[in-house]
């Protein structure tokens, strides 16, 4: 049951490589024998397995305990590195998820589970919670990056995420001679954000899907891309979705900033223009002209 549970179907498989490279089938030959030890090692009965494009996870039952868990698996150790130093110096605020044991050499983490656990949709509907994560998150007092620390500056993200919209709309080839010309700009945008301003511990990656309801109907977040970096990058997600007005997003970003201390309204403003082509285009590359679609456009200066 184990080993077949670890089993890297083709499908994932196929997304793997394209994010590591080739080399990395030989780690999803090598996984269930991984999987097998670290249940071993930690007392763990998997039950259900799952994973992004970075990772595979495994929901675990502890044999001593009978606590639900999570076993976290990346083919590049790195990864589980600064995710691991990240959930080390959020520990103690209920806003994120716990790091129980850690494997780093092996790419492994072991995270506590989240009850009820349901990712978070709506984001903008519940300010004072929204803000009381971006508040946790936001370390007082603040963080900064130490001579051992593994995590890279925001400005790698930046290219990271721009580099990959790029290659979805050259794959696309759908989209018109406009487009690459805002992504340009918008990129140019983002990494003067990303080079200036208060320098604090980024999540990086606080989109729905990675922020789960916790006890109580507190926000938690999951799956960090931690980066060194404006704090105030994290604001973006729960102020742009569903957006299509001006007003209303510069509405949302007032009501954020009188409940986060040292949030900066304009600079979230300017993260908004810098990072919306991120969102637009692959929109646009499916096919989306909605309303939404083109105030991310338009607000990229498309």
């Amino acid at each position: 049951m184990l080993r077949e549970l670890a089993r890297v179907a083709p499908e994932v498989r196929d997304r793997l490589v394209v994010r590591f490279g080739a080399d990395v089938l030989g780690w999803c030959d090598e996984l269930p024998t991984l999987v097998h030890e670290l249940a071993a090692r930690w007392s763990l009965d998997l039950v259900a397995a799952g994973g992004g494009g970075t990772s595979r996870v495994f929901r675990c039952v502890r044999r001593d305990t009978g606590a639900s868990v999570w076993l976290k698996l990346t083919p590049e150790p790195l990864i589980a590195r600064e995710e691991a130093e990240a959930l080390r110096a959020w520990a103690g605020t209920p806003s994120v998820v716990t790091l129980l044991a850690a494997d780093l050499a092996a790419g492994a983490l072991l995270l506590e589970n989240v009850e009820p656990g349901v990712p978070v949709r709506q984001l903008v509907r519940d300010v004072p919670e929204v803000a009381a994560l971006l508040r946790n998150l936001r370390l007082s007092p603040p963080v900064v990056p130490g001579e051992h620390s593994v995590l890279r500056p925001l400005s790698h993200r930046i290219d990271f995420l721009f580099d990959l919209t790029e290659r979805r709309l050259t794959a696309a080839r759908t989209t018109g001679p406009v487009v690459p010309t805002v992504l340009g700009r918008a990129r140019a945008a983002a990494s003067e954000l990303a080079t200036s301003g208060r320098v604090g511990l980024v999540h990086g990656d606080l989109h729905p899907a990675n922020v789960l309801s916790g006890p109580g109907g507190r926000f938690v977040a999951i799956d960090p891309r931690p980066t060194w970096g404006d704090p105030d990058f994290d604001a973006v997600d729960w102020v742009l979705e569903g957006a299509a007005d001006p007003a209303v997003l510069e509405r949302r970003i007032e009501e954020l900033a009188a409940l986060v201390p040292g949030l900066s309204p304009q600079r979230v403003l300017d993260w908004c223009r810098a990072l919306s082509a991120l969102i637009a285009v692959p929109r646009m590359c499916a096919g989306r002209n909605d309303a939404e679609t083109r105030f991310l456009l338009a607000l990229a200066g498309g």
